[in-house]
């Protein structure tokens, strides 16, 4: 069965009205963004590079749970738990996060890491420029990711806040350092080495070996 035969009216009417979106196109103003020279400003929920956050005084708000990690659909977040001492404390609680490490070549960005953390200790910040020209650079390390020191702050690793616990610190309680706080020796200080090389991916084939008989 043929189809019907378009009028003339119609066969001229379908290109002049594509042409019209053209014309229109031409006239616009353009939105060329002169990046890197002007910086792109984000959105105020943008997410963007980690932050490992600090409790007012200073202390670390990770308690080293690797929920992030479990929570990662890219598999792009390995955590190492360590237990506190009263003689080298990270964080008000039992353990800290001894390694912490998010690798920029998985992440996806998606915040489920965010939502997964109990003490609220990870959050996204607007900063998006994670290019690199090496893999092991998009490896960072909980040095990297660790929040800056603010007044009233005293690095890692320092004792509590006399009089108080852990609760006290999540009830917002603890509002800067104790007078004459002073930061503790850091005997367990590590990140090995070989986890930045190690924590992610398989690991490479072993060379065989002949066994003598």
């Amino acid at each position: 069965m043929s189809e019907r035969p378009k009028d003339s009216g119609e066969a001229f009417q379908n290109p002049v009205a594509g042409f019209g979106v053209t014309f229109k196109a031409m006239f616009k103003k353009r939105l060329t963004e002169q990046y890197p020279e002007q910086q792109k400003t984000t959105a105020p929920r943008f997410h963007g590079r980690h932050q490992l956050n600090r409790h007012p005084d200073g202390l670390e708000k990770c308690v080293g749970c690797e929920l992030c990690a479990w929570a990662c659909p890219a598999d792009a977040i390995y955590v190492e738990g360590a237990d506190n001492t009263e003689e080298e404390r990270y964080s008000p609680g039992e353990r800290y996060g001894r390694v912490y490490q998010i690798n920029y070549a998985r992440c996806i960005l998606c915040g489920l890491c965010i939502e997964a953390c109990p003490t609220r200790a990870l959050t996204m910040t607007n900063e998006f420029e994670l290019a690199d020209s090496s893999r092991e650079n998009l490896i960072y390390t909980k040095e990297q990711l660790l929040a800056g020191l603010e007044p009233g702050m005293v690095d890692t690793p320092h004792a509590i806040h006399p009089g108080t616990d852990e609760q006290d610190y999540y009830r917002g309680l603890v509002t800067e350092a104790a007078p004459g706080t002073e930061r503790q020796v850091a005997v367990s200080k590590g990140e090995k080495p070989q986890d930045a090389a190690s924590s992610f991916g398989p690991a490479e084939p072993a060379a065989n070996k002949e066994v003598d008989a």
